[in-house]
């Protein structure tokens, strides 16, 4: 194959997810192309949620700055019922974990656009608008039965738009971002696995200048006649989604008046006709939500990101997270295998570790649908009544909030210490306190840069030293960083006196408190093809 036909990585679809793709690998200096239907950024409203995880993933890419000037932080969630009285409330704190607010809210376009105008800096990236791709086909010399480890070039075929010519290209990987209708989940025989949740709902963004009730969060409303969110985008922007009944329409001449009638619990009902003019409906669209979780998300070097792995209904604001996550989980690891010459076992930890976590927060959010419309019935009316009161048990609320992001499931890349007592950090995410740099204030990852990293509460030992030496990953002492402690702190409470962060900022390893060394490391130094140091200790029995 020519130089002009091949690629190191093939990304179908630039949305949100297959553009931060791009750009976390180009951050490590992985070429990529991506190809993309549309010539310009879809229009219609979708995401508007994301979390301090996520905000995270955008520092990463060096868009957060240029983000918290589109975004406002939400104060959380809130279940009211039919006669809009709060049930149950979910806080979310402008501080969280990451460095971030816990719960920001956003326009995706906007989003979109910083996502493409950063694509445009890197000259690792291409993107090709108005192509739409036919065919992925591995290698004729791979078994299609053959092990998921599968090396041989991927053959990508597409048309350019207006043509009826097609093309072909070679790929060593292709990540599939091509969203719920994904060609490349057909490609590599993966079928949904239906989780039980399928609702047809209206999405409305409007923009106007009256007043509007709101707590500045997101409200969800429990009736199973008339369910409905709501929440404010920004200054004079807001949204509804309405499960609308059979036959029922926001479409023709008295569409704008049913939805005058819907939105009145938060903006009343003016007895004018001014209102007309003062209340502009910018978008609207009609959505299936559903629950859905592809059985298998990798064939050899072609992988599922996004919504071509998963579908979330939307109630807890985490369908664009869980793709950015995919993304963020996937991409380190593909550049160890393809620059850095790690085990092709490696890349079998990003289905293992976010599948788990998909399924979670796809129930989690069904558990929200169903409180919200399951029946009218008495057992639906009991479940009501079960969710509030469950949610006036103190402290059930801030840890069913705090359980949208769950440790990571034990592997090769988490190791776990059950026998410990006290918190387990392996498989949590390290948090992003302000630490002083250069005589500056900054946010940690930027003092970390894209890399492993070892933090440490003690002087490091000569095995810490070769660990880090042989990942390439700086060591910090936390009592150095100026944080007021809250490094320090948190190893304390997990009972460590380091800990081993891999590039996405989750803790692989520790060194348990008092023994000096990290005790696992021949379980994932051969997956990282890491150098031997005659530093490093013997395997743990």
């Amino acid at each position: 194959m020519s130089a002009a036909t091949h690629r190191p990585v093939v990304i179908i679809g630039a949305g949100p997810v297959g553009v931060m793709a791009a750009l976390l690998l180009a951050r490590r200096g992985v070429r990529s192309l991506l190809l993309e239907r549309h010539k310009d950024i879809y229009p219609l409203p979708r995401a508007v949620v994301v979390d301090d995880e996520v905000r995270r993933i955008l520092q990463s890419v060096g868009i957060h700055e240029e983000f918290a000037a589109l975004t406002r932080p939400a104060r959380g969630l809130r279940l009211l019922n039919a006669q809009h009285r709060v049930i149950a409330e979910f806080k979310r704190s402008p501080h969280g974990h990451h460095g971030f607010p816990q719960t920001s809210m956003f326009d995706q376009p906007e989003l979109e656009r910083l996502l493409r105008d950063a694509l445009k800096r890197r000259p690792e990236c291409e993107l090709w608008g108005g192509v739409e791709v036919m065919s992925v086909i591995r290698s004729v010399a791979q078994d299609i039965d053959g092990p998921d480890g599968s090396t041989g070039p991927v053959r990508v075929t597409f048309r350019r738009d207006g043509s009826d010519e097609e093309e072909h290209l070679w790929a060593d990987v292709v990540l599939g971002c091509d969203g719920a209708g994904s060609l490349t989940r057909d490609a590599i025989g993966a079928v949904w696995e239906d989780l039980h949740f399928e609702e047809s709902w209206r999405v409305i963004d409007v923009r106007t200048s009256r007043p509007v009730r709101t707590w500045e969060g997101v409200d969800q409303i429990c009736c199973p006649t008339q369910p409905a969110t709501f929440m404010r985008l920004g200054e004079d922007r807001y949204r509804w989604e309405f499960r609308l009944a059979d036959g029922e329409s926001l479409d023709g001449p008295g569409g704008l008046e049913r939805l005058r009638e819907l939105i009145a619990p938060w903006v009343g009902r003016p007895s004018d006709a001014s209102w007309r003019d003062d209340f502009e409906v910018i978008r609207q669209a009609q959505y299936t939500f559903r629950a859905r979780l592809a059985d298998r998300w990798r064939r050899g070097r072609v992988f599922l990101l996004g919504d071509a792995a998963h579908l979330t209904p939307p109630f807890i604001g985490q369908g664009l997270c869980a793709g950015l996550r995919d993304a963020h989980n996937l991409t380190w690891k593909l550049a160890r295998v393809l620059q850095g010459g790690a085990d092709d076992r490696l890349l079998d930890t990003y289905e293992h570790e976010r599948k788990p976590h998909a399924r979670h927060v796809i129930r989690t959010a069904v558990a929200v649908g169903w409180a919200m419309t399951g029946g009218q019935d008495r057992a639906a009316a009991l479940r009501r009544g079960a969710v509030a009161a469950a949610c006036r048990i103190p402290g059930v609320t801030t840890t069913v909030s705090r359980d949208l992001s769950p440790a990571l499931t034990a592997g090769p890349l988490v190791r776990r210490r059950p026998r410990l007592t006290g918190r387990v950090l392996a498989g949590t995410f390290c948090p992003q306190p302000w630490v002083l740099h250069d005589g500056k204030r900054v946010p940690l990852d930027d003092v970390l840069g894209d890399s492993f990293a070892v933090l440490t509460a003690a002087p490091p030992t000569a095995q810490m030293t070769a660990v880090a030496t042989a990942l390439g990953a700086p060591t910090l002492r936390v009592d150095d960083l100026g944080d007021d402690g809250a490094l320090a702190a948190w190893l304390a409470r997990g009972r460590a006196d380091a800990v081993l962060l891999r590039p996405d900022r989750v803790v692989l390893d520790t060194v348990p408190a008092g023994t000096g060394d990290f005790t696992d490391t021949a379980a994932w130094a051969p997956l990282l093809h890491t150098a031997r140091s005659p530093a490093e200790p013997r395997p743990a029995p």
